[in-house]
């Protein structure tokens, strides 16, 4: 069954989810609003599966089944610890009869409910998830060293397969694109990534050489040394607004900006 919700507001969006009685929807601890009465709330370490269960309460399987469900939940927190997101996950299930519930992201900017039919996976930055269907399965996935280093931000992502409906947010506005449409290949500022469709490929370049533009682009220009590139075709979701943007506009108003009159890579990354 898909997800009722409704994304309102404008500036700072919120999520509100209406539940059947029985259905139950779980989101990252932080991201809760409001509820009403007759659904029930609870924090478990442990992540769905795609049947809609969670882990930690299958049972069964006796002393040996125990001990792979407390692996499987110790990996799972592992992960997420490494990754740097919340370590507990927050289930909201109905109760008796039709059940509403709010959610929202930490910063000003928009929300997205991305469907999953089972036939393609979706990535997505670090604190870009908001709340799911308990079909669907929040996962971590590692981009590997040399992406990661090289581009400071995606080595670590998101991943939602399964299906159902799972909600993300950003900062700013969203743009949807696909390079398919601008000849397989985009290049855009690591930290405008929301999320893509499996199939897409992510990857980092350095911008230009060692040679005196590439040297003034990485000093002057604001981006750093990398971009991020995305090939293939299939949905990719961008935002307006980067953390570091809004991190060095607020310490720049109160009087604290370190980035000085060089920027990109000299800047200095909000802590």
């Amino acid at each position: 069954m898909t997800l009722q919700q409704e994304i309102v507001g404008n500036a700072m969006q919120m999520a509100v989810v209406n539940l059947t009685p029985g259905q139950t929807v779980y989101c990252e601890a932080g991201k809760f609003l409001f509820k009403t009465a007759n659904v029930s709330m609870e924090t478990r370490l442990s992540g769905p599966d795609r049947g809609g269960r969670d882990q930690a309460g299958q049972g069964g399987g006796g002393m040996g089944g125990m001990l792979r469900q407390a692996m499987g939940t110790a990996m799972q927190v592992g992960q997420r610890a490494l990754a740097g997101e919340s370590l507990a996950f927050q289930y909201f299930t109905s109760t008796s009869g039709e059940g509403t519930v709010g959610f929202a992201g930490v910063l000003p900017g928009e929300m997205r409910a991305l469907e999953l039919t089972g036939n393609r996976a979706w990535f997505a930055e670090k604190d870009a998830f908001v709340a799911a269907e308990s079909t669907v399965d929040f996962g971590i996935a590692f981009q590997g060293g040399r992406t990661g280093m090289s581009g400071g931000e995606g080595f670590i992502l998101e991943k939602f397969t399964g299906t159902g409906t799972v909600i993300i947010c950003g900062a700013g506005n969203f743009i949807d694109l696909n390079p398919a449409d601008f000849g397989g290949r985009i290049e855009v500022d690591t930290g405008c990534i929301v999320a893509f469709e499996e199939g897409i490929e992510y990857g980092v370049q350095r911008i230009g050489g060692l040679n005196r533009q590439g040297l003034m682009n990485a000093v002057f220009g604001g981006e750093g040394l990398s971009l991020a590139t995305l090939e293939g075709n299939g949905r990719v979701i961008l935002q307006s607004l980067t953390i570091e943007g809004l991190a060095n506009a607020l310490k720049k108003a109160q009087g604290g900006d370190k980035q000085g009159p060089t920027g990109g890579l000299f800047s200095t990354h909000a802590g």
